[in-house]
């Protein structure tokens, strides 16, 4: 069954509703590698339900609507799914327990042709369900490598992020965690190719994966060090393309680079010399 066109395009997803608590803002920021230094006292608010604050980067897992393209009248084929970007814009700081209401909408789809796949562009508007405030707005870019040919646009798409040629301004090292999978997973995402080592293996890797959102985190984690000093409330804008899978347990090199648009940045595998991701981040004023 090819990719349906005019079904997806004019997709909105159920209306998800989130009741979450601190324990859940808690585990979040754990799972990203918060709290690895006990001595660290700017971390300790993102992990300590005493003043605790809530990471920006926590809107990737809030009212997401899992499995909404593993439906059989979308005619995706959903092993050969890859999440390819993510973006999320704040415009609320993310309250550290509560109740949100959010929906998803697809804003286009490109045919890349035949052998080629198919690229979703989806945004996800996440509320107050007791105000109706707008908290954030998320996009993703949904590649499904399986799907292309269906006869359907073939642009426009959204250009790869540009990374500078110049030395870096700023670098920040971080590891993750060897269980940092493990306790991500527990956010919401339990695809068994994060935690079963011969899933992974027959998804042609060593073994599980690191979660995509995890290492988008952990590259929210660097900007938040290096840029914000660990103010959440300064972070506007975070969006990243993947292009590499990482392993749980390797650190990740985030390079910044200043520039007139806001921020650039990339992340690497330090052991590997891999690119996972870059994007470009924005501060608020």
């Amino acid at each position: 069954m090819p990719l349906n066109y005019d079904k997806l395009i004019n997709w909105s997803a159920e209306a998800v509703d989130q009741c979450y608590s601190t324990k859940d803002t808690i585990l979040y920021a754990l799972g990203i590698g918060l709290g690895q230094d006990p001595l660290d006292q700017k971390q300790l608010p993102f992990v300590y339900e005493k003043n605790l604050r809530s990471l920006p980067t926590m809107a990737t897992i809030l009212c997401y609507p899992f499995g909404w393209l593993h439906k059989a009248e979308a005619g995706i084929t959903r092993l050969k799914l890859v999440h390819a970007e993510q973006g999320i814009q704040i415009h609320k700081p993310i309250p550290t327990e509560g109740e949100l209401t959010g929906s998803t909408i697809v804003t286009s789809i490109i045919d890349k042709g035949k052998d080629k796949g198919a690229l979703i562009y989806s945004e996800r508007r996440v509320c107050d369900k007791e105000t109706g405030d707008l908290i954030f707005t998320a996009t993703a870019t949904t590649f499904c490598r399986a799907d292309g040919g269906f006869g359907g646009p073939s642009g426009p798409t959204k250009p790869a992020p540009e990374t500078p040629t110049r030395a870096p301004d700023l670098v920040c090292e971080l590891p993750t965690l060897p269980q940092a999978a493990l306790i991500y997973r527990l956010c919401g995402d339990t695809n068994p190719l994060h935690i079963e080592p011969e899933v992974g293996r027959r998804a042609g890797f060593q073994g599980p994966l690191l979660h995509g959102l995890c290492t988008f985190g952990v590259a929210g984690h660097a900007i938040l060090k290096t840029m914000c000093d660990y103010d959440e409330t300064k972070l506007a804008s975070l969006d990243a393309r993947f292009s590499a899978p990482v392993y749980p347990g390797e650190s990740l090199r985030t390079e910044i680079w200043r520039d007139d648009d806001g921020i650039r940045f990339r992340s690497s595998v330090s052991a590997r010399a891999s690119v996972v991701l870059s994007g470009m981040a924005k501060l608020k004023d």
